[in-house]
């Protein structure tokens, strides 16, 4: 069902478009329009609203998130489709940590999602590894641990300097993470849920993930539960990637670990992910970044963006679309209609126009 009431007399979902920089601004029209492809043949509606975040607001005005954004997305829309902030005239990257983790901790999205799926045989580095091979979801803590930013320094560009970062973890935040993991596997009639930690390192923070864990799972008997410390989680990944179908772990290695994921299934160009509150506005961007490198050069790979909008109709309850646009992509690495990037030589409109009338004549 719709995350939210459907609105009397207008659209059965409000999305806020924010392309950002880069290759962003490049690839998320091409997901747009890929969804109206899908949404059409479907007769359901869906009306995007563009807000221009991003460094040019920034450099222009001083503005990165502006004051209120964040309570008119909470109360006004449905889910957040994002495209890549980074620009090498803010060296500071001030705006991209200001809006992307503004909205992940101010939106309290605690879930990361980070699916690994190999959609071609060609795209894995791994030797002799099919599609059925290749297919996990990676849950990462993504409201606390590492990245929440308490710490500071002593005696600062002295040699004595001291740099301290603090691990945050409660009781709160490890366990709906957790549970979340159990509860998707559960409703996708998956086999095994992984939690990953390094307790016999971190003896505080990961001991209170290691009790929680063991909790948890008491309430999901007819899943296989595991624990792999993060080191060796690695090394299982890349040796047979077929025995995991759901892991989760803290925010830093969950950063870790579903990039080295990605890397299987064809890398950065084709991972999706979602920051979610179930029940709640939530955003959804592609992994690769904004890739100043090739910006304004149309040959941008936008179906990461595109399998990013898959993800999100699935959160708005519209699976049969979400599934037509990895369906499509599919078949555009399967007919090698793809940029540069992936070994193709098409740009990015052509992909997107590929795309959406593949969906559109579904």
């Amino acid at each position: 069902m719709s995350v939210k009431p459907l609105r009397e007399g207008g659209p059965a979902a409000r999305i806020a478009v924010i392309a950002g920089d880069g290759i962003g601004k490049e690839v998320t029209p091409e997901s747009v329009k890929a969804i109206r492809a899908a949404i059409t043949s479907a007769r359901r509606q869906i009306e995007f609203v563009e807000f221009d975040w991003g460094a040019d607001k920034f450099l222009r005005e001083g503005v990165s998130l502006p004051a209120g954004a964040v309570e008119m997305l909470a109360s006004e829309f449905d889910a957040i489709l994002f495209g890549a902030l980074g620009d090498a005239r803010v060296p500071s990257n001030q705006h991209a940590a200001d809006i992307l983790l503004g909205l992940r901790f101010k939106l309290d999205l605690f879930v990361n999602a980070r699916p690994v799926e190999l959609f071609h045989e060609r795209l894995t580095p791994l030797r002799e590894r099919s599609a059925n091979d290749i297919r996990f979801m990676v849950f990462r803590e993504n409201t606390e641990g590492l990245y929440v930013g308490v710490g500071g320094f002593f005696k600062k560009d002295t040699p004595d300097e001291i740099a301290v970062q603090e691990d945050v973890n409660s009781r709160k935040g490890v366990e709906r993470i957790i549970r979340h993991a159990f509860d998707y596997a559960r409703r996708n009639q998956l086999k095994r849920v992984c939690m990953s930690d390094k307790s016999n390192a971190m003896n505080f923070a990961h001991d209170l993930w290691q009790r929680v864990f063991k909790q948890v799972l008491q309430e999901y008997p007819e899943i296989e539960s595991r624990h792999l410390y993060i080191d060796t989680l690695a090394m299982e990944v890349v040796r047979d990637p077929r025995q995991f179908d759901v892991i989760v772990t803290c925010n830093l290695f969950g950063d870790i670990i579903s990039d080295l994921g990605a890397q299987l299934a064809g890398g950065l160009g084709l991972a999706p992910s979602g920051n979610i509150h179930p029940g709640r506005t939530s955003l959804f961007e592609p992994v690769h970044g904004s890739a100043p490198n090739i910006a304004g050069k149309g040959i941008a790979n936008p179906l990461g963006s595109i399998l990013t909008s898959g993800m999100m109709l699935d959160f708005l309850g519209w699976k049969s679309e979400g599934d037509a646009l990895r369906s499509a992509v599919r078949s555009a690495l399967q007919e090698n209609f793809v940029t540069p990037d992936l070994g193709g030589d098409k740009g990015t409109v052509e992909v997107g126009d590929w795309i959406a009338k593949r969906v559109g004549n579904r």
